[in-house]
């Protein structure tokens, strides 16, 4: 069980670790502005803008979070050799991020959301992407990547943040699952649709209740909790996959975990919050989930902790990073009570 000492020194010791994320990177491009008058030319409204930022995005965001956590964040991925790329990679230095992981292509080009703002109220967004697979040549140059990131520096722990953007590819899933297995690295996975069978051989897969329903294709009412422990139970053992954990919302998660032959599976209800916005909390369960699972922490505690920092940042609106010393002290006060 969870105790203060416990609690200590798994934060000291996130510290300690190198984790690779694998995925689709973005820019989250914002303008904010004031909003007076509509347009002569169309009815619609006139933005002053008074503000821009760009913030990282996608796995991108998940880097942020294994920083905040105290561990050491190596981001992998391709982006466009575009000027957009470039911005990105200037936000990475300027995060104190790592950019040695990225790979720029000549065939794609940097995600970016554009979020136009007015008087406080998201009036658009204008997503500029390609969401096709990679090219052959730039699996290559991702796998090759991954490979040299392994072959230089102990990785703890691979994470697969897949957006659907394109740069998780079957074969890209595929090879780089083989090169964790084969250097004994864990992965853990944050999955889309597209891909979502593709996950094989993975050590934690994390979707969310609605990715679950959609990626299995059913209509089994998986709000019943022993019809989801049944459909996850059977999923992992057609993947191979030991870990499963499903994110509910406001039911808080469940986790099957398959050790020595036998299942055993945990549900941990959510802490009561002030739910102000829900955007990135997945980000963050997977994240500090991935740190947990490479520090050897039981299903139980792992799904206890993760669930807590998903709860925690949807107290703030819009997509942070958890802090680690407000989710160390609620984890304090919690089993002190």
């Amino acid at each position: 069980m969870l105790s203060q000492e416990k609690i200590t020194s798994l934060f000291d010791s996130f510290s300690k670790l190198n984790v690779l994320i694998v995925g689709d990177v973005m820019i989250d491009a914002y303008v904010w502005g004031k909003v007076d008058r509509i347009s002569p030319e169309a009815p619609v409204p006139i933005i002053a803008a008074n503000k821009r930022e760009s913030r990282l995005g996608g796995a991108a965001n998940v880097a942020l979070n294994v920083q905040t956590l105290g561990a050491n964040p190596i981001l992998c991925s391709v982006i466009g050799n575009d000027a957009k790329g470039y911005e990105f990679i200037d936000i990475l230095k300027k995060q104190n991020l790592e950019t040695h992981g990225i790979c720029q292509s000549e065939s794609r080009i940097t995600t970016t959301k554009f979020r136009l703002i007015g008087n406080n109220v998201q009036l658009l967004r204008v997503d500029e992407e390609i969401t096709s697979p990679l090219s052959g040549a730039d699996e290559d140059l991702l796998i090759n990547k991954v490979e040299d990131l392994i072959a230089k520096q102990k990785i703890d722990v691979i994470i697969f943040q897949d957006y659907d953007k394109g740069v998780l590819t079957p074969r890209t899933i595929g090879a780089i699952t083989d090169l964790a297995n084969t250097n004994n690295i864990p992965t853990t996975v944050d999955p889309k649709k597209r891909n979502f069978w593709e996950y094989k051989n993975v050590t934690l897969f994390k979707p969310n209740l609605k990715e679950l329903k959609e990626g299995l294709d059913t209509n089994t009412n998986l709000t019943h909790w022993d019809n989801l422990a049944h459909e996850l139970n059977q999923f992992c053992l057609k993947q191979s996959i030991r870990t499963g954990m499903v994110t509910l919302s406001e039911h808080g998660v469940m986790i099957l975990d398959a050790k020595n032959g036998a299942i055993q599976k945990h549900h941990i209800p959510a802490h009561i919050r002030n739910i102000a916005d829900v955007s990135g909390a997945g980000d963050t369960v997977i994240s500090t989930a991935s740190l947990c699972l490479a520090l050897g922490l039981p299903p139980e505690e792992l799904a206890y902790i993760a669930n807590l920092s998903g709860g925690l940042v949807c107290e703030y609106v819009g997509v942070v990073p958890i802090n680690k010393t407000q989710l160390q002290n609620e984890l304090y006060r919690l089993v002190s009570c």
